[in-house]
């Protein structure tokens, strides 16, 4: 039987060149590709798809054009022993695949292919010979059609150095290469810590202190006891000895290779803050801190801080990003991991630091608008309650309800509304309720007939989720749903302080807000020192 352009005999040693053994998965395999090739017009040009890692691409890239190297040959590792040949431009074509209920036909295949007897027990020879008689037989096959994602032929995208590795990659895995995000089967090998002289305390009466020392009493205190710098002296042993230290270092007499960690956490601290962001100097045990240097909105590069995080032995941790802040509030923290820093990895942290991570926003004083939606409110049947809430929350947030109007559920007369609002030189308008499903819930067509545009409708929070947002020309709209009337927090909480901060809010700041978008619904809320919009 042949096997392709080549006997079976010369398929066997092509097999073992190939792949070391003559493996009956890759016989099994051929068997495959000839079925799927039998099927395909000969005029078409195909790809490859191989629903196991295991010997079946070996088959595929041995009997056809496709291979992984030139991505004509995708592997989807679904653990099933299928393949699949497509027409490359439509994504049209057959899967064949091992029918088990079928395999009765073929007990010698069934025992090797359900591990049935041990291997040591097992013929190679009776496997093969079966396989060349009845593989076909105990095939199936169907048409299918591929996602056109992977019939998509893709352009490459330019390439990076990566900053860490200096090594070059495809510019789309990020702002570092994958495997520096974590993703390298390498283990470091080069020294990441420098070796410290160590000596009794005894020895150390007359020495400096290389690092402060921190004592903990649980429950009551930690904090540095004796700071870098401090010279040792017999007074200190008992105090030393109390704080379990027997031993101390001795100061790094060469540090062209290794930065101490309160250098590398100022150095970090410094580069790391922008626009409203302060600086607390000098470091406290091996860390620098940074505080807000005026109210507003705190806002984090993440991008950046990911990145920055992913470089060894270094870190930095933060509050969440766009969370209100009040002058000389704690934002951030910053350090080396070890005493010493190897200086390769000083150079690719702040390789990320080119621009900074933190800034805070000042909520600058907004002229807000507000109309109130809804024939109940509109007509006296009920007292409205709303506009105490939007005049508290905009007030608490440093800004000033100027015009506040009522309108029924009516296009045209919340149209006219939204028009005396704007008449009135507000920065935003705020509109209340009429944003859910039900047919007297027109204040969407009420905006978008006065002219809002670029407009994001249903937010990812709950409560909040029929929020809106968008703009007039360039006010800025957010539509508040019902649900506002009755949760204490809700959208308008995390929403509000960005736009008051001057920030957009687009469909994929929405998505983000996703994670975090639940809120609990505390008995005794605790917002913002809670999780949501966290």
């Amino acid at each position: 039987m042949k096997i392709g352009e080549y006997s079976f005999s010369e398929f066997k040693n092509l097999v073992r060149e190939f792949h070391g053994s003559p493996a009956p998965g890759i016989f099994l395999g051929a068997v495959m590709v000839k079925k799927a090739k039998s099927l395909l017009s000969p005029d078409i040009l195909f790809d490859a798809i191989c629903e196991s890692a295991k010997c079946l691409p070996d088959a595929v890239q041995l009997l056809t054009p496709c291979t992984i190297g030139n991505g004509w040959l995708k592997i989807f590792h679904l653990g099933r022993y299928a393949l699949t040949l497509y027409d490359k431009y439509s994504g049209e074509g057959v899967r064949v695949f091992v029918d088990t209920e079928k395999l009765d036909s073929a007990p010698i295949i069934k025992e090797w292919f359900f591990k049935l007897k041990p291997k040591q027990e097992q013929n190679l020879e009776e496997i093969l010979n079966e396989i060349m008689e009845k593989g076909e037989e105990i095939l199936s096959w169907q048409k299918v059609k591929v996602h056109l994602d992977l019939v998509a032929k893709k352009k490459r995208s330019g390439f990076a150095v990566c900053p860490l590795c200096k090594e070059a990659y495809p510019a789309a895995d990020g702002s570092i290469c994958r495997a520096c995000q974590g993703e390298s089967p390498y283990q470091e090998l080069a020294e990441a810590e420098v070796s410290l002289q160590t000596v009794k305390i005894e020895e150390a009466i007359g020495k400096p202190l290389v690092h402060d020392l921190t004592q903990i009493i649980p429950g009551k205190s930690k904090g540095a006891v004796f700071k870098k710098g401090d010279v040792v002296s017999v007074g200190d042993l008992c105090r030393l000895q109390q704080m379990g230290k027997k031993h101390v270092y001795l100061p790094l007499t060469d540090e062209k290779d290794f930065i101490h960690e309160d250098k590398v956490a100022e150095e970090f601290a410094k580069y790391m803050a922008g626009d409203g962001v302060d600086v607390v100097l000098p470091p406290s045990e091996g860390k620098v801190n940074l505080v807000a240097g005026r109210d507003g909105l705190f806002v984090v590069n993440k991008e950046a801080l990911i990145a920055f995080n992913q470089v060894p032995y270094v870190m930095c941790a933060s509050r969440q990003s766009f969370s209100v802040v009040r002058k000389g509030g704690l934002l951030a923290g910053t350090r080396a991991i070890p005493l010493y820093l190897a200086k390769k990895y000083f150079l690719q942290a702040l390789s990320f630091l080119q621009t900074p991570i933190f800034k805070v926003i000042p909520l600058v004083k907004k002229r807000v608008g507000l109309l109130i939606t809804g024939n109940e409110v509109f007509y006296g049947h009920i007292k409205d309650k709303f506009e105490p809430i939007i005049q508290n929350k905009v007030k608490a947030l440093g800004s000033e309800v100027v015009i506040s109007l009522k309108s029924p559920d009516d296009t045209n007369k919340i149209k006219g509304a939204i028009t005396k609002i704007l008449s009135a030189g507000v920065d935003i308008i705020i509109t209340t309720a009429g944003l859910s499903v039900d047919p007297d819930d027109v204040t969407r067509k009420g905006l978008i007939e006065a002219g809002l545009e670029n407009f994001v409708y249903g937010a990812p929070i709950l409560p909040g989720a029929m929020t809106l947002v968008g703009k007039i020309g360039q006010v800025k709209v957010l539509g508040v749903p019902a649900c506002a009337l009755f949760f204490k927090r809700t959208s308008l909480d995390l929403i509000l302080p960005r736009l008051l901060a001057g920030l957009d809010v687009s469909r994929k700041d929405f998505s983000y807000m996703a994670e975090g978008g639940l809120c609990l619904n505390c008995k005794e809320c605790t917002f913002p020192k809670c999780y949501f919009g966290k």
